[in-house]
């Protein structure tokens, strides 16, 4: 009786370090799957100055000086001045950003 239920526990212990095996190599495949993921994807670096301002702030950083960009080349029929007006933006931009949107 003895020797049957010692056959039947190793039977158990075999499956059981089957199962664990089995687990161990699905967790070793998704630990490694992850970190590859992780690798893969660009990591969201936000220690410049425009990262500290909110979304509608960096939009508006961009769309407002390409806006007047834009009209000051249909409304302006000079070439020369148009191209002044449009380096004047850019010159000035990073003080309006400041005056208008202030310092964090």
């Amino acid at each position: 009786m003895s020797k049957e239920r010692a056959r039947r526990r190793a039977e158990r212990l075999a499956v059981l370090e089957k199962q664990k095996a089995a687990r161990a190599r699905r967790v070793g495949r998704r630990d490694r799957r992850r970190a590859f993921v992780r690798r893969l994807t660009p990591r969201r670096r936000g220690s410049g100055r425009l990262y500290r301002r909110g979304r509608a702030e960096r939009v508006g950083i961009v769309v407002v000086p390409l806006i007047a960009s834009a009209l000051i080349w249909f409304l302006v029929p000079d070439v020369a001045l148009r191209i002044v007006l449009i380096a004047l933006i850019v010159l000035i931009l990073p003080a309006l950003v400041v005056v208008v949107l202030g310092r964090r």
